[in-house]
Protein backbone atom coordinates (compact mmCIF):
# COMPACT_ATOMS: atom_id res chain seq x y z
CA UNK A 1 0.00 0.00 0.00
CA UNK A 2 2.90 2.36 0.66
CA UNK A 3 3.74 2.72 -3.03
CA UNK A 4 0.12 3.34 -3.98
CA UNK A 5 -0.14 6.07 -1.37
CA UNK A 6 3.10 7.60 -2.61
CA UNK A 7 1.65 7.59 -6.11
CA UNK A 8 -0.97 10.10 -4.96
CA UNK A 9 1.81 12.38 -3.73
CA UNK A 10 3.59 12.07 -7.07
CA UNK A 11 0.33 13.01 -8.79
CA UNK A 12 0.08 16.13 -6.61
CA UNK A 13 3.67 17.04 -7.50
CA UNK A 14 2.86 16.62 -11.21
CA UNK A 15 -0.22 18.83 -10.79
CA UNK A 16 1.87 21.54 -9.12
CA UNK A 17 4.48 21.29 -11.89
CA UNK A 18 1.86 21.53 -14.65
CA UNK A 19 0.33 24.62 -13.01
CA UNK A 20 3.85 26.12 -12.81
CA UNK A 21 4.40 25.60 -16.54
CA UNK A 22 0.98 27.01 -17.43
CA UNK A 23 1.61 30.00 -15.16
CA UNK A 24 4.99 30.68 -16.77
CA UNK A 25 3.62 30.42 -20.29
CA UNK A 26 0.75 32.78 -19.50
CA UNK A 27 3.05 35.30 -17.84
CA UNK A 28 5.52 35.28 -20.75
CA UNK A 29 2.69 35.62 -23.26
CA UNK A 30 1.25 38.59 -21.35
CA UNK A 31 4.69 40.20 -21.12
CA UNK A 32 5.29 39.73 -24.88
CA UNK A 33 1.93 41.37 -25.58
CA UNK A 34 2.87 44.29 -23.30
CA UNK A 35 0.07 43.52 -20.82
CA UNK A 36 2.65 43.25 -18.03
CA UNK A 37 5.72 45.45 -17.82
CA UNK A 38 9.03 43.87 -16.97
CA UNK A 39 9.18 46.15 -13.91
CA UNK A 40 6.08 44.39 -12.58
CA UNK A 41 8.14 41.19 -12.37
CA UNK A 42 10.77 42.79 -10.13
CA UNK A 43 8.44 42.76 -7.12
CA UNK A 44 5.92 40.31 -8.61
CA UNK A 45 3.20 42.94 -8.69
CA UNK A 46 1.21 41.24 -11.40
CA UNK A 47 -2.28 42.26 -10.29
CA UNK A 48 -2.65 44.41 -13.40
CA UNK A 49 -2.28 41.34 -15.62
CA UNK A 50 -5.27 39.68 -17.23
CA UNK A 51 -7.52 37.48 -15.10
CA UNK A 52 -6.05 34.19 -16.35
CA UNK A 53 -2.51 35.24 -15.46
CA UNK A 54 -3.56 36.29 -11.97
CA UNK A 55 -5.75 33.22 -11.39
CA UNK A 56 -3.04 30.82 -12.53
CA UNK A 57 -0.49 32.50 -10.27
CA UNK A 58 -2.85 32.27 -7.33
CA UNK A 59 -3.57 28.63 -8.10
CA UNK A 60 0.15 27.90 -8.09
CA UNK A 61 0.43 29.54 -4.66
CA UNK A 62 -2.59 27.51 -3.55
CA UNK A 63 -0.70 24.28 -4.35
CA UNK A 64 1.56 25.09 -1.38
CA UNK A 65 -1.24 25.51 1.13
CA UNK A 66 -3.70 22.67 1.86
CA UNK A 67 -1.84 20.14 -0.34
CA UNK A 68 1.16 20.49 1.97
CA UNK A 69 -1.02 19.23 4.82
CA UNK A 70 -1.88 16.24 2.63
CA UNK A 71 1.76 15.49 1.89
CA UNK A 72 2.66 15.84 5.55
CA UNK A 73 -0.16 13.44 6.46
CA UNK A 74 1.17 10.90 3.96
CA UNK A 75 4.67 11.13 5.41
CA UNK A 76 3.30 10.51 8.90
CA UNK A 77 1.00 7.71 7.76
CA UNK A 78 3.90 5.97 6.04
CA UNK A 79 6.20 6.53 9.01
CA UNK A 80 3.64 4.95 11.34
CA UNK A 81 3.06 2.02 8.98
CA UNK A 82 -0.65 2.81 8.68
CA UNK A 83 -0.97 2.94 4.89
CA UNK A 84 -3.97 0.94 3.73
CA UNK A 85 -6.50 0.93 0.89
CA UNK A 86 -8.73 3.44 2.68
CA UNK A 87 -5.91 6.01 2.83
CA UNK A 88 -4.98 5.28 -0.79
CA UNK A 89 -8.56 5.81 -1.99
CA UNK A 90 -9.03 8.95 0.08
CA UNK A 91 -5.67 10.26 -1.16
CA UNK A 92 -6.58 9.55 -4.77
CA UNK A 93 -9.94 11.27 -4.28
CA UNK A 94 -8.20 14.26 -2.68
CA UNK A 95 -5.76 14.65 -5.58
CA UNK A 96 -8.53 14.26 -8.19
CA UNK A 97 -10.45 17.05 -6.45
CA UNK A 98 -7.30 19.20 -6.46
CA UNK A 99 -6.90 18.57 -10.20
CA UNK A 100 -10.52 19.57 -10.82
CA UNK A 101 -10.03 22.65 -8.64
CA UNK A 102 -6.93 23.64 -10.61
CA UNK A 103 -8.70 23.14 -13.94
CA UNK A 104 -11.59 25.34 -12.83
CA UNK A 105 -9.31 27.98 -11.24
CA UNK A 106 -7.04 28.27 -14.29
CA UNK A 107 -9.88 27.84 -16.80
CA UNK A 108 -13.46 29.08 -16.49
CA UNK A 109 -12.89 30.16 -12.86
CA UNK A 110 -16.55 29.65 -12.00
CA UNK A 111 -16.60 30.53 -8.32
CA UNK A 112 -19.43 28.20 -7.31
CA UNK A 113 -17.74 25.09 -8.72
CA UNK A 114 -14.27 26.19 -7.65
CA UNK A 115 -15.45 26.76 -4.07
CA UNK A 116 -17.30 23.45 -3.97
CA UNK A 117 -14.32 21.43 -5.16
CA UNK A 118 -12.10 23.27 -2.70
CA UNK A 119 -14.43 22.54 0.22
CA UNK A 120 -14.84 18.90 -0.84
CA UNK A 121 -11.08 18.49 -1.04
CA UNK A 122 -10.72 20.05 2.42
CA UNK A 123 -13.36 17.67 3.78
CA UNK A 124 -11.48 14.68 2.38
CA UNK A 125 -8.27 16.01 3.88
CA UNK A 126 -9.92 16.44 7.28
CA UNK A 127 -11.22 12.85 7.12
CA UNK A 128 -7.68 11.66 6.32
CA UNK A 129 -6.31 13.53 9.32
CA UNK A 130 -9.11 12.39 11.63
CA UNK A 131 -8.64 8.76 10.61
CA UNK A 132 -4.89 9.08 11.03
CA UNK A 133 -5.38 10.54 14.49
CA UNK A 134 -7.85 7.80 15.42
CA UNK A 135 -5.54 5.00 14.23
CA UNK A 136 -2.57 6.60 15.97
CA UNK A 137 -4.19 6.83 19.40
CA UNK A 138 -6.76 4.02 19.52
Amino acid sequence: MDKWLLLTVFAQVVLTSVVLVVMGRRRFKAARKGEISMDAFRLMQLDTANAQVVATGRNFENQFQMPMLYMFAVVLILQQGLADMAFVLMGAFYVVLRIIHALIHTGSNQLRWRFRTFIYSCAVLWVIWLRFMWLSFF
